[in-house]
């Protein structure tokens, strides 16, 4: 029996859990299940802690899985509690542990990679900026970089840790299921309705109402912060089990990934978002191109038509001429507005090389810097949102950074051998082409989980390849010796 124990046994330990008793007792009568959460934290917060820096493949597990939930668990609205910090120390915690692994396995090989070179620069100009001359405000810098740079950290988190195929599978299984999650509330949202708390957010402002109620029917958000966040996350997944498809799997196996696009690609038509709509047509180009043969000719030309079809064909359905009018932007009343918009802007793009600052539109603009040009300015998409705030510099340094995980991805592709390894190789790449196309009509990386998921595709880029590159090096070994 340690002395601890004894300690206990002894009547001051018995008055010292009473009083602990009484306290939670007291907390959980008073806050209800929000004293109950708060104990719940100080009871395990620790131990998950200690396991995230100590187990890193429990960290990323943790942060893949959180970083899915965390907005469906803020719309539940049950603690009073600014849950996007979890998430930042989710991320403090994993960084912790890379450095004290790389004390005992000081291994920098990835940061060799041209990814980790271009992120690397793109985080040092997102801190630059704080010293930006034009900015209204310090304070929207610190609230919008970390959705634009510190996030990024992740991608090295993911290369040092990602380093076997079976911890490769186990990330994958993870993200389908977290995605199936999401698509049977999408289908529950379609066809049962929305929950309380989901009600309550849909009409807690006239302009959410007017976004998101389209031609008498609401467009479906899941789980994720808006119909926009759902729909590509249903397209990323649906190009997930694509890529895997061309691996070598069995015909059942391939039957279920198939009926597992279906189910994610109905979720992505619930949502309304027309930009997403584009991605898939367009990701199989890029797909035809990465595996040119007989057999994918024809399945994209059948496609191809069958999508010509549906495009032009005369309908009353409100659901299918949204989904017509996003291959005819010209007729798209909000496309036109954006191109106005973004015209207008392209003055103010052109005289300020480095932007307006980090946060000087949108919410964060409205918030920190009200009454000011840019505050009053709708981005509507991801790259006009860097060229204002951050300058044509800024859009060329981003454009880079996507521009080499592209190239990187398609070069590894063609340079890879193992049928498993290069099946996920090319969903990495056709993830990333999708929503490097997405990134125009929407802010595709910057709202959970996208963010965290865009910069593991990248890391499984490389990953992949290095695992490749190990199995050749160890047959040609296997060969030099047998020939000896």
């Amino acid at each position: 029996m340690t002395s601890f124990a004894k300690a206990l046994g002894k009547p001051l330990g018995f008055f010292v859990l009473l009083a602990i008793s009484i306290l939670f007792a007291y907390i959980i009568n008073e806050a209800q299940i929000k004293g109950a959460a708060i104990i719940l934290i100080l009871l395990i917060g620790p131990i998950i802690a200690f396991a995230i820096i100590s187990k890193p493949k429990f960290g990323i597990t943790a942060l893949l899985i959180a970083s899915y939930l965390i907005m469906w668990i803020i719309r539940m609205d049950l603690i009073r509690f600014p849950l996007g910090t979890i998430m930042d120390g989710l991320l403090a915690l994993l960084i912790i542990g890379l450095f004290i692994q790389l004390k005992y396995r000081p291994d920098w090989s990835f940061l060799s990679s041209p990814i980790s070179l271009m992120i690397s620069i793109w985080i040092i100009y997102n801190f630059i900026q704080v010293a930006n001359p034009v900015a209204q405000s310090k304070m929207a810098w610190l609230y919008t970089i970390r959705s634009m740079a510190i996030v990024m950290l992740t991608y090295f988190i993911f290369s040092y840790h990602i380093r076997d195929i079976t911890f490769i599978r186990f990330i994958i299984k993870i993200w389908l299921i977290l995605s199936v999650f999401a698509g049977i509330n999408g289908y529950r949202q379609q066809f049962i309705g929305f929950m309380g708390f989901e009600e309550a957010y849909l009409y807690s402002d006239p302009l959410i109402r007017d976004l998101l109620f389209i031609n008498g029917v609401w467009r479906k958000f899941s789980i994720f912060s808006d119909p926009t966040g759902f729909s590509y996350n249903m397209i990323i997944s649906s190009l997930l089990c694509i890529g895997m498809m061309f691996g070598k799997i069995s015909i059942r196996r391939k039957i279920f990934l198939s009926a597992l696009v279906m189910f994610f690609l109905t979720n992505m038509l619930f949502s309304g978002t027309r930009s997403a709509y584009v991605l898939l047509p367009a990701s199989m180009i890029m797909l035809t191109i990465l595996v040119f043969n007989r057999q994918i000719m024809l399945i994209t030309t059948g496609a191809a038509l069958f999508m010509a079809f549906l495009i032009f064909i005369p309908t009353s359905n409100p659901g299918l001429y949204r989904f017509q009018s996003a291959f005819k932007p010209s007729e798209d009343a909000s496309f036109n507005v954006r191109a106005r918009n973004q015209k207008m802007i392209q003055p103010y793009i052109w005289s300020h090389p480095i932007g307006g600052g980090l946060g000087s539109t949108g919410v964060w603009g409205a918030k920190f810097s009200p009454g000011s040009f840019l505050a009053s300015f709708p981005p509507d998409s991801g790259y006009v949102r860097v060229a204002v705030e951050m300058g044509w510099i800024g859009l060329f340094i981003f454009c880079c950074l996507l521009f080499v995980i592209l190239q990187k991805g398609i070069s590894n592709f063609f340079k890879m051998e193992d049928p498993e390894l290069k099946s996920y190789c090319l969903a990495m790449v056709l993830i990333v082409y999708a929503i490097t196309i997405g990134n125009y009509p929407q802010e595709a990386i910057t709202q959970y989980p996208l963010n965290v998921y865009f910069f593991l595709v990248a890391a499984l880029i490389d990953a992949t390849y290095n695992l490749d590159k190990e199995k050749k090096e160890e047959k040609l070994k296997i060969s030099n010796t047998l020939s000896h």
